[in-house]
């Protein structure tokens, strides 16, 4: 792991999503998600969940599907421009280094995925391809392969030499080699939350956008949280799926376990009339090097999409102005010059500044507060965390409703304070 200060990772440094998981006694870890609910015991319980982005929509309606009664909640509503889940795209992967619980989760969110825009009729994911441009330290996507195998996504090995024939808008100079996941794409975030909500309402299951804050404790448990109408809302199980704002809410448990910190998006203008860009024509693009950029086609609403992995500053999600800085655009276009020589020149038409929601070893938080067995923290997506909201929900879901302990990968006993 790149060194720590304190609990937070050195502003610059790339996100610990690359790293978690490289080390080879995690090849083996699976998450245990195929526990048994009882839907008597479903059926009795009332289940809030603040928080409608991937994370806590999709626990909301995986509750609600098991038998629970679930209101839902959120400040500012789903997918909205503050949260982590906000935006217009999220890459879908399968790349995780050594960590074959991550891939087997991204294999079965696919499905769901898939299987949520038949139950919509909405579309959510796009089958674009993933490219990993692999230029020095190779050892984090050389060692996803037998993972991606295992779980039966569809990959490619490409020489430099190919992958410059295949995609000729790319210039491969410095790549060593390239991975093609083809099962793997990208998502309309904001869309998909959205539509999230609507579904989870239409099956029965009740939306609130409120502010809340958490209110009394009793006997281990909590009993309910106060709304920003000034009424309190009381249920058996409460779900805190909160991104950014878990730290804050929770400053004695969580508190600088999650950081979020800066990430400025752009997406670029292409030349008229030439579609080599486009969705279709190239596809999501990883270039794994020194510094790590990554980007998506151009869409029909967006155009060619460009951020750097590396961690900004914290950043506070609430409060903090959302306007791109000069110089981390200046270095988005040098990069892209180079890379995509036709776009040289390309303008900024779009920007975006989100966040990541880090932990300090890249993987999330799942587990119950240690003073009340009623409330469960679900976050810290760390910048990967999104495509996995199918399955962590369902996991989430089904260790709310049957009292069974998180696995230890991503219980709160892994951090050590100092």
């Amino acid at each position: 792991m790149r060194e720590m200060i304190g609990w937070r990772m050195r502003a610059g440094e790339t996100s610990t999503q690359w790293d978690s998981g490289a080390a080879d006694d995690s090849a083996s870890v699976t998450f245990d998600d195929d526990v048994a609910v009882d839907p008597a015991v479903a059926r009795s319980l009332h289940v809030v969940v603040v928080g409608a982005g991937a994370f806590g929509g999709w626990t909301a309606l995986h509750l609600l599907r098991a038998g629970a009664r679930v209101t839902l909640l959120d400040s500012w509503g789903p997918g909205n421009g503050r949260s982590s889940s906000g935006g217009e795209t999220r890459a879908i992967r399968g790349v995780y280094g050594g960590d074959h619980a991550y891939v087997a989760w991204t294999a079965k969110s696919l499905g769901m995925w898939r299987d949520f825009e038949a139950d919509s009729g909405e579309t959510f994911f796009r089958r674009a391809g993933v490219l990993w441009m692999v230029g020095g330290d190779e050892r984090y996507v050389r060692a996803s392969l037998t993972h991606l195998s295992a779980c039966g996504l569809s990959f490619e090995e490409l020489s430099a030499t190919e992958a410059a024939a295949r995609f000729p808008q790319i210039n491969f100079d410095g790549v060593e080699w390239a991975l093609l996941e083809h099962d793997a794409g990208f998502l309309y975030a904001g869309h998909a939350c959205r539509v999230l909500r609507d579904r989870f309402v239409a099956e029965g299951g009740n939306y609130r956008q409120h502010d809340v804050r958490v209110g009394a404790w009793t006997g281990g448990a909590l009993s309910h949280l106060t709304l920003s109408d000034g009424t309190t809302l009381s249920a058996d199980q409460f779900v805190f799926a909160c991104g950014p704002w878990l730290g804050g809410m929770f400053p004695d448990v969580i508190g600088d376990l999650i950081v979020p910190t800066r990430q400025e998006v752009y997406y670029m203008g292409t030349p008229a009339g030439d579609s080599r860009f486009n969705e279709g024509n190239i596809p999501v693009w990883i270039d794994f090097g020194e510094t790590i950029y990554y980007g998506f086609p151009a869409t029909s609403t967006r155009g060619f999409k460009i951020a750097d992995d590396t961690r900004g500053p914290p950043l506070d999600p609430t409060n903090a102005d959302r306007l791109p800085s000069a110089e981390a655009v200046r270095r988005a276009q040098r990069h892209l010059e180079y890379r995509f020589p036709a776009l040289a020149g390309a303008p900024l038409i779009e920007a975006r500044v989100c966040q990541y929601a880090n932990t300090p070893d890249g993987h999330f938080i799942v587990d119950r507060h240690p003073s009340a067995d009623n409330v469960w923290l679900v976050g810290g997506g760390s910048g990967h965390g999104f495509k996995l909201g199918p399955a962590l929900g369902d996991f989430v879901a089904r260790r709310v409703l049957t009292g069974r302990d998180t696995h230890p990968l991503l219980s709160l006993q892994r951090f050590e304070r100092s």
